[in-house]
């Protein structure tokens, strides 16, 4: 799979038409069959390179298996967990979103709940619809002066803050990566979780639904908070415990509930929907015109992206494919790949710790690229069906292989302004090092012997070790080559190290039958390096 030949997008949910003439401005065919059952997507995404989906398509394992050609799966919004995010890593299927496309939507939502649970907003509506007129009802309470703990400080949820701040509200929050510096220059004073139960009135949760967020207010939490307190979830389904929430409310302990995401959607358990301090919404979060023309336009402009190679933006996984599009970063990708390959091909095993060792500033922060990289080309000619950067770390894993990485600011002459990249396989004497000159990716050292004049590493390749004063090598080669109606593209031989010297061969093309060659070379192997 090459990524970023994408021709055919299957579009599975209703979403804005800019998204369409988008993709096919882009010249991607479009294929738009909102509300497919089970069996329909899977017949129809056997022949896609590309899907897009809102949260109702489940892109499931057994979804990915049977697209033969898809390359990403596009969300047309915040939240993957309608998508199998490992199945699509093992697979290197790259997933996107579109983080900041329905932040604002949500984020007015939710403010919008607020305020209808402090003054019973939808409850009076419908008692007025039902032709009454009960005042004393729906007494309600002023914001101002009120506390609101935000769990989440995210773009949505610093979005919320601020606003509510408008209201005379003091919040706080909590958030594992926003750090409280950076929460106070929006008005979030960060607390712990076990500090923020007793303070609040009010709990907004932004978190994405994670194993540690799953069921966040719980029993025991209701139980710390202030009696009545009153919770809103515009996320994500599950980070509120449903039994627990309805528990809450039916003691007094929650005074109300606005939930517009249940864990199951629809919910056929209404215990919830039908309790009278519950306003629910259908999941409109993302449900305005701005924010579908947002989401619609992001993400189709990020596959076009990536399929012209302009660039890769949204990644959820496979983030170091982003680096594969800088010109820049290419040449070293392609090195470290063609590294990766080397040394497999020469340690003659898969399995084993691998060490990256960057050299020079200017690879300071190339660790996160260069490192799914090396352990693509160590799994190339494998047994795994496709390696790319998505899926070569996860992949790398399971084959018993573990790549580290580690940086030194000083590289030797003449390649401390552009940098080297080492790699070794530890416990054995097997190493190699390169760098790039221009946009050629070239070996620079095998094994402890150096070549003076770098080996490119591109295209067919025949590395061999033999004795530095046997040239039977070199003319039994002429002579295979001269058979085959192949050509020597460049030769490169190495320092000797206790008699013997490797030699890099560029070939026009691989040659079929060694056995010719072997008698006279302690060792030998041919690669295809792109």
């Amino acid at each position: 799979m090459a990524l970023g030949k994408v021709q055919k997008v299957l579009i599975s949910e209703s979403l804005d038409p800019c998204c369409r003439e988008i993709l096919q401005a882009g010249g991607i065919r479009v294929l738009e069959k909102p509300g497919l059952s089970k069996e329909e997507l899977l017949r129809e995404i056997k022949d896609c390179d590309g899907l897009i989906v809102r949260s109702a398509t489940k892109v499931t394992a057994e979804v990915l298996e049977a697209a033969e050609r898809l390359q990403v799966v596009g969300r047309a919004g915040t939240g993957v967990d309608n998508v199998d995010v490992e199945a699509a890593t093992r697979k290197g299927v790259l997933v996107m979103n579109t983080p900041t496309g329905n932040s604002l939507s949500a984020a007015e939502l939710t403010c919008g709940m607020i305020l209808s649970l402090a003054r019973q907003i939808p409850q009076a509506a419908a008692s007025m619809k039902e032709g009454k007129w009960d005042r004393k009802k729906y007494m309600g309470m002023e914001l101002n002066g009120k506390t609101l703990a935000v769990l989440g400080l995210g773009r949505i949820g610093r979005e919320v803050a601020t606003r509510m701040q408008a209201f005379g509200m003091k919040t706080i929050g909590y958030d594992p990566i926003i750090t409280p510096d950076v929460s106070a220059t929006f008005g979030v004073e960060q607390l712990p979780l076990e500090q923020i139960w007793p303070r609040c009135d009010f709990i907004t949760v932004h978190t994405p639904l994670l194993p540690s967020t799953t069921g966040l207010l719980n029993d025991s939490t209701f139980a710390k908070c202030r009696r009545g307190v009153q919770v809103v979830n515009c996320a994500r389904g599950g980070i509120v415990d449903e039994g627990a929430l309805l528990r809450a409310l039916q003691s007094g302990q929650c005074g109300g509930a606005a939930l517009d995401v249940f864990t199951q959607e629809p919910p056929k358990d209404r215990d919830l929907v039908n309790h009278p301090n519950v306003i629910s919404c259908p999941h409109l979060g993302a449900s305005t015109r701005e924010a579908q023309s947002r989401c619609g336009k992001e993400i189709a402009m990020q596959i076009v992206d990536m399929a012209t190679g302009k660039g890769l933006t949204g990644v959820v996984n496979g983030q170091a494919l982003s680096k594969a599009f800088s010109p820049h970063t290419k040449p070293w990708i392609a090195l470290a790949r063609g590294l990766g390959t080397v040394l497999r091909t020469a340690g003659k095993q898969v399995q084993g710790n691998v060490q990256v060792c960057t050299l020079g500033t200017a690879l300071k922060e190339a660790g996160s690229y260069l490192t799914p990289a090396v352990a693509a080309g160590m799994l190339a000619g494998g047994p795994q069906k496709e390696v790319t950067l998505v899926n070569a770390t996860l992949l790398a894993q399971e084959a018993g292989l573990k790549v580290t990485t580690t940086h030194s600011d000083v590289a030797p002459e003449p390649d401390s302004s552009t940098g080297l990249v080492q790699v070794s396989l530890q416990g054995t004497p097997h190493q190699v090092t390169g760098t790039v000159q221009g946009s050629t990716p070239v070996l620079r050292e095998i094994n402890g012997a150096t070549f003076k004049q770098p080996a490119p590493l591109c295209g067919p390749l025949l590395i061999y070790r033999a004795k530095a004063s046997d040239a039977s090598a070199l003319a039994t080669l002429t002579g295979l080559l001269s058979k085959a109606g192949a050509q020597l593209l460049f030769y490169h031989s190495s320092s000797t190290v206790a008699g013997e010297q490797w030699s890099v061969v560029g070939l026009s093309a691989p040659l079929s039958n060694l056995s010719e060659l072997k008698p006279r070379v302690t060792e030998i192997f041919q690669l295809h390096l792109l």
